[in-house]
C-alpha cells in the first residue's frame, strides 16, 4: 500500500481579498499527476478541505472536479475528514454517492464509533487498509461541561475526551483486523493541535482555544496505529520527533508568514509489515514576499525583485521614523510594468483611543484578538485579578462562534 497524506487545502481562501483559484487549480492538477506517477493506492485528506462552511461555487467546482478525475490516476481509495473550517453537513451531503466511487467522507464525530473505522478492500475484495477517520472533535463531541468548572478541569476533560475517542477507534480497528485474520496496516487521521506543535505568524491557523484545551500529547495515539495523518497545523512536521505521527501542513502558503516555508505531501508505504514515510516537495505556484524596513531598504528590495522578473505578491511594511504621505505612489513608480503586485501596504498608525497604547504605532487588523481584549480591559481599568475569568469567557465565546461558523471572525 502507498498512502498519500495531505490536509488543510482551504479551498476558497483569499489573501487580502485576492482570490487564489489559479493556485488551488495548479496544486490539484499537480496532485493528480503526483498520485499517478507515485502509484498511490489511497489518498487521505485530514480536514479543512474548504476555508469556510459555505464554500462558493468555484471552490466547490475545484473540489468535485478533482474527485471526478481521481479514478483515472489508479488511486483506489479516498478518505476525507472534516476540519474546524468545514461544514460537516456540507461535506457529507454527497456521502452515499461518493461512496460508490470508493470515496469515504467523515465530516463529524459519530455516535457509533464504528462509523469512523473504514475497511478498504482491493482486488477480489481483499482487505488492504483500515482507516480510523477521526474528524475535528468539537468540544460538545467529547466532553460534558458543568457550571463552575475551573479552567484546569476543562483542560483535563478535553484531553481525556480526545484520548478516549482515539482509544475507542483503535480498539474497534484492532478487533476488526483480528476478525479478518490478515496483517494489514491501521492508519489514523485527526485534525487537532498537539503540544509543542509549530506555527508561524500569519500562517492562518487560528488559536481559539482556552489555555491548552486542545493541545494534546502524542501519547493519546495508541500504539495500534501504524501511521497517524494529521491536519490543522500548516507547518509540515513530525510530532515529538515520531516519524509515524505527522502533520502534512498546508499545500500552499496561507499567509505571508508561510512565504518562505517549504510545502510537502507525505507518502507512507506499507511494505513487509512496516511503514516508511517519504516527503515530496510541492512546487511554489505563487511567489509571496514580505518587505519590511525604511524607505531605502524597501526601494532597494523592490528594484531587486523587479530585476528578477518573477510574478510576486507583496506585503510591504514601512518602518521608517518619518511619515511618507505618498508611499503607494512611490511603490507604484518602481513596480510599474513589472509582474510585481502589492496586496497590502502598511504604514505606522496610532490607535490610542481604542487600545490605550499611544506609545506604540501599529495596524489594528494585525493585532491578536486576545491581546486587543486585554488592552481594552486595561483601558477600562478592570482590576488585574479579574482578568483571567474574563479572558476565559471571551475565548470560550470565540471558540463556540468559530465552531458554529469558521468564517465568522
Amino acid at each position: 500500500m502507498r498512502i498519500l497524506h495531505t490536509a488543510d487545502w482551504h479551498l476558497g481562501r483569499t489573501l487580502y481579498s485576492k482570490t487564489r483559484y489559479e493556485e488551488f487549480q495548479k496544486f490539484l492538477d499537480w496532485l493528480l499527476e503526483t498520485i499517478r506517477l507515485q502509484s498511490i493506492d489511497a489518498l487521505l485528506v485530514a480536514g479543512d478541505v474548504f476555508d469556510t462552511t459555505s464554500p462558493n461555487n468555484t471552490a466547490q467546482q475545484l473540489y468535485y472536479s478533482f474527485l471526478s478525475q481521481l479514478s483515472s490516476t489508479g488511486c483506489r481509495h479516498v478518505v476525507i475528514t472534516g476540519g474546524n473550517h468545514d461544514s460537516p453537513t456540507f461535506l457529507e451531503a454527497p456521502k452515499q454517492l461518493l461512496k460508490a466511487l470508493d470515496i469515504h467522507i467523515v465530516g463529524s464525530a459519530k455516535e457509533h464509533i464504528d462509523e469512523e473505522v473504514i475497511l478498504l478492500r482491493g482486488a477480489e475484495d481483499k482487505p488492504e487498509l483500515i482507516v480510523c477517520a477521526v474528524p475535528y472533535l468539537r468540544d460538545r463531541d467529547i466532553r460534558t461541561s458543568e457550571a463552575g468548572e475551573s479552567l484546569e478541569t476543562k483542560e483535563a476533560k478535553m484531553r481525556e475526551g480526545i484520548a478516549n475517542h482515539y482509544a475507542q477507534v483503535a480498539n474497534t480497528a484492532t478487533r476488526l483486523r483480528d476478525s479478518l485474520g490478515v496483517a494489514i496496516p491501521i492508519v489514523a487521521m485527526g485534525h487537532l493541535y498537539t503540544a509543542g506543535g509549530k506555527t508561524v505568524d500569519g500562517d492562518g491557523v487560528r488559536n481559539l482555544y482556552v489555555g491548552n484545551l486542545a493541545h494534546v500529547e502524542s501519547t493519546i495515539f495508541p500504539p495500534d496505529f501504524d501511521y497517524v495523518a494529521l491536519g490543522h497545523l500548516h507547518v509540515p512536521q513530525k510530532v515529538n520527533d515520531n516519524e509515524m505521527i505527522r502533520f502534512s501542513g498546508s499545500p500552499i502558503p496561507m499567509g505571508f508568514g508561510e512565504a518562505k516555508q517549504k510545502k510537502f505531501i507525505n507518502v507512507a508505504q506499507w511494505l513487509n509489515h512496516q511503514m516508511t514515510v517519504e516527503l515530496i516537495a510541492i512546487p511554489e505556484f505563487q511567489q509571496l514576499e514580505s518587505v519590511e524596513g525604511d524607505w531605502p531598504h524597501i526601494e532597494q528590495r523592490l528594484n531587486a525583485l523587479k530585476e528578477l522578473g518573477h510574478a510576486t505578491w507583496l506585503e510591504i511594511t514601512y518602518q521608517g521614523t518619518d511619515p511618507i504621505a505618498n508611499l503607494k505612489d512611490k511603490i507604484d513608480q518602481i513596480i510599474d510594468g513589472s509582474p510585481l503586485e502589492y496586496l497590502k501596504v502598511t504604514t505606522p498608525r496610532n490607535y490610542q483611543g481604542i487600545l490605550g497604547r499611544g506609545d506604540v504605532s501599529e495596524a489594528l487588523e494585525e493585532l491578536d484578538p486576545l491581546d486587543t481584549f486585554k488592552r481594552c480591559l486595561q483601558v477600562k481599568q478592570v482590576p488585574v485579578e479579574s482578568w483571567q475569568p474574563l479572558e476565559q469567557a471571551y475565548q470560550e465565546i470565540r471558540t463556540r462562534m468559530h465552531e458554529a461558523d469558521p468564517g465568522s471572525e
